[in-house]
């Protein structure tokens, strides 16, 4: 007897990513990408039209981000397992994106295997994480401090990693769609959590863990 296809919508706002994963994914039989989005209103759209079992999705779309598409997919689709899929690293956003109730997060440069893995274990309502993922939670469990950016709300790393990048306070204010006042308000607030005293200190922070991807 046939067993049921694993259906995936892929959410990547570059053409060029979606056929990559989609060929990656091709070389399993049992699993289809069913649906594909450049953006998350798409993706929200094609959520409500059709059913999946894992959703892969871009940390980096245009208007709302990966990890607030994952929110809102599962509000869309409760059962719906979600695969958080980066170019980022998975200290920036790995933790964020489980906490969110991602089945997992991969980086692009994974190895087609590994893909596949994923989405078989998430396709079963298990959870996918990296072994250098495990060994961090591991840490954190017996009591290993972790990285300051993880204190940081999702907006608030967002200003970071402006900030890191030289972008005024008006600019990230017309980036984020927020007031130059409230931006300050955030890095005032992010300098405190982190220990910080400057920009410069900011962006040293920001080189040595990554977060510049």
């Amino acid at each position: 007897m046939e067993t049921e296809p694993i259906k995936v919508l892929l959410v990547d706002d570059h053409t060029v990513a979606r056929n990559g994963v989609r060929l990656m994914l091709s070389s399993a039989s049992e699993i289809r990408v069913v649906g594909e989005a450049g953006t998350a209103s798409d993706a929200l759209q094609l959520a409500r039209e059709q059913t999946f079992d894992v959703a892969l999705v871009d940390v980096a779309l245009p208007g709302k981000n990966g990890l607030e598409l994952l929110k809102s997919l599962r509000v869309a689709q409760p059962k719906l397992s979600v695969l958080i899929l980066s170019t980022y690293s998975e200290e920036i956003y790995a933790l964020r994106a489980l906490k969110l109730g991602a089945a997992g997060y991969l980086t692009k440069d994974s190895p087609t295997a590994t893909l596949i893995a994923a989405v078989r274990k998430a396709a079963t309502g298990g959870k996918y994480v990296s072994p250098s993922l495990a060994e961090k939670f591991v840490g954190m469990i017996s009591g290993q401090s972790a990285a300051s950016h993880e204190a940081l709300s999702n907006r608030e790393l967002e200003v970071l990693k402006l900030l890191a990048r030289g972008e005024s306070l008006i600019r990230i204010g017309e980036m984020l769609h927020l007031s130059p006042k409230t931006v300050t308000t955030y890095r005032t607030r992010i300098l405190e959590k982190m220990g910080l005293a400057s920009n410069a200190e900011l962006t040293r922070y920001a080189v040595e863990n990554g977060l510049l991807a």
